[in-house]
């Protein structure tokens, strides 16, 4: 049992420390900085139209401006005038447009136009009648538009700040959208842990903000959860489980550079020897397998590099490199897709597909264009230890390869090999292949939400046993609205009695022996789970929610007496704290530079 004083002051730590590490605004409110040269005064245009007569009269009193003409002559015949004509070069005197950004105002002579480069084209229809003296007046301090008193119809806006945006070759500084955009126009949301992919149509929570040449960007989550597992191996945890992920993204030497850093209070919140899970295997714990319980994650998930640069417009190539962090194997891991980043529990099949996202000692190379990535890695195959808090030996005495396709905005689809040389302490002569495949969609789901799906599959063969053990999963999570959201998972794993720590005589509470299996022997066994959070607080970083799940679980007859009953359930109740998230997806850059933002 996990004392409530050591749940809140660890829950309280790592949301503190999110809280620093984010931006003053939430993601959707924040826009591109305006420039400050025309914040205070826009210059509007006051251009008195009539008849010529009229501006004849009033310029004679005004100022005395000699109207050239050929302007009173191209005007009654109807024609246009030349380039070369002498009305041309007059009136490019009168109007002299700057391309450039003005860093500072310069006086205006009069009868001199000059547009902020904020203005956008005027509408063809807006000019009536002939053009008289142009005078200056400063335009009322309202960002939003700028007017030309005058000119019947004529409202220029700025663009939206979601709308379009053109980050071009030179511009400084650049704001925390442009730097979101990297080699080939793809955009960093598309990445999930490691060097993984999700589905450009679906988002992960984050914040973000520029600091100098730097755009940082933050995620976490922090569950503080009750947690019930019935039957003869159940047991039950106040806890909480979390983690926050910091990234650090600059350009570099032609290319994109970004240091990152994930890190977990878990061994502290949920203890060494991690929280109930019916049937979970994997990883040990003071010498001893650990079984229906799932482990906790490393203080130091991740600890790294990634360094990406372009061969050509359509092709790139990456590099990264990690004392600790994830080889190019298995799928996204399950806290990082969005199938499934508001469940706070872990898959049975964890062992079977992701479980290499902590792994001391990582490098990874890639190549990769807006649809596909191939990846090579070396890696450290050792699970680690049972000491949470520092860095197990960096090895890389491992490999591994990975294909990933992104055919459209909706689909990303993994297949990966790896070999782990001695992957259990408990078992060092012993070496392991593993295959995975996974295939992710995700989809807008009204205004304010997404569904995301993802299906894996993933086979473990041991050197010292024959065939191959399989396991596969299903899982979704909609988000609703931005109120309501739902998840669910199916899974169904062979698991060994060694796995499963029955392959020796087994005493029950009530005092009763039960023999034990073979230890290669092979169960079948599975889960299904359906949670709902209700969000209570929607703040200006972050939301909180309220949450639920229950799982049921299934033994084969062999092992009923083993769990005691055929199917024990599960229960998690949690509040749930994370970033505010924006379901609004980007998509890639064009050649230009052109970044595009569908709502």
């Amino acid at each position: 049992m996990f004392s409530l004083s050591r749940l809140i002051a660890g829950g309280c730590t790592l949301a503190f420390t999110l809280t620093l590490a984010i931006a003053e605004k939430p993601l959707g409110a924040q826009t591109p900085a305006q420039d400050t040269a025309h914040k205070k005064g826009t210059m509007p245009m006051n251009m008195p139209m009539g008849k010529t007569s009229q501006q004849k009269k009033s310029t004679s009193k005004t100022g005395k401006i000699k109207r050239p003409g050929t302007v009173k002559k191209a005007a009654v015949a109807g024609k246009k005038s030349t380039p070369g004509t002498r009305t041309n070069k007059k009136m490019e005197s009168h109007m002299a447009m700057p391309t450039k950004v003005m860093e500072h105002h310069v006086p205006q002579q009069e009868g001199q136009m000059q547009m902020p480069d904020t203005a956008h084209h005027m509408r063809p229809d807006s000019a009536r009648g002939g053009m008289g003296a142009m005078q200056m007046h400063p335009a009322p301090a309202k960002p939003d538009s700028m007017k030309m008193p005058g000119m019947p119809g004529m409202d220029i806006k700025p663009k939206p700040a979601d709308s379009m945006r053109m980050a071009m070759p030179g511009m400084s500084p650049h704001t925390a959208d442009d730097m979101m955009i990297g080699p080939v126009g793809i955009s960093m949301e598309r990445m999930g842990s490691g060097t993984t992919w999700i589905p450009d149509a679906v988002t992960l929570p984050s914040r973000r903000r520029m600091f100098g040449n730097w755009m940082v960007m933050a995620h976490g989550f922090v569950f503080a959860q009750y947690d019930k597992q019935t039957g003869e191996r159940g047991d039950e945890q106040f806890g909480s489980l979390n983690w926050t992920m910091l990234m650090a993204t600059r350009d570099l030497a032609g290319g994109r550079f970004q240091a990152r850093t994930m890190l977990s209070l878990d061994p502290l919140t949920v203890t060494k020897r991690g929280y109930p899970l019916l049937l979970q295997t994997g990883e040990t714990y003071k010498g001893e397998p650990l079984h229906d319980r799932q482990h906790p994650h490393d203080f130091w998930m991740e600890l790294g590099a990634l360094y990406q640069r372009e061969i050509t417009k359509s092709l790139a190539w990456s590099v990264y490199a990690a004392p600790s962090g994830e080889p190019a194997l298995g799928p996204v891991a399950f806290m990082h897709r969005p199938s499934a980043m508001d469940n706070p529990v872990a898959p049975l099949t964890h062992h079977w597909q992701d479980a290499t996202h902590v792994s001391f000692g990582v490098a990874t190379a890639g190549i990769y264009s807006r649809k596909w990535q191939f990846e090579g890695s070396l890696f450290n195959g050792r699970e680690p230890d049972d000491n949470r808090w520092d860095f197990d030996a960096i090895k890389l005495d491992s490999y591994s390869g990975r294909l990933t396709v992104n055919p459209t905005r909706h689909w990303s689809v993994t297949a990966g090999y790896g070999y782990l040389k001695s992957p259990e302490a408990l078992r060092p002569d012993e070496s392991m292949h593993r295959v995975t495949a996974s295939v992710l969609h995700g989809s807008r789901l009204g205004p304010d939400g997404q569904w995301a799906s993802a299906f894996i599959w993933g086979a473990n063969k041991h050197s010292t046993s024959t065939g191959w053990s399989n396991g596969f999963l299903a899982e979704s999570e909609a988000i609703l609205n931005t109120r309501n959201t739902l998840f669910g998972r199916t899974e169904v794993v062979t698991k060994s009695a060694e796995d499963l720590v029955v392959d020796n005589p087994v005493t029950l509470r009530s005092g009763q022996v039960l023999p034990g299996f073979p230890a290669t022997q092979k169960f079948n066994v599975g889960a299904m789970q359906l949670g709902y959070i209700r969000e209570l607080a929607r703040l200006r970083w972050s939301t909180i929610g309220l949450g639920a799940a229950g799982a049921l679980n299934f033994v084969p007859t062999s092992l009923e007496q083993y769990y005691g009953s055929k199917h024990p359930t599960g229960l998690f109740v949690f509040a749930r704290l994370r970033p505010f998230h924006s379901t609004r997806p980007r998509s890639s850059m064009n050649e230009m530079g052109m970044e595009m933002k569908h709502e």
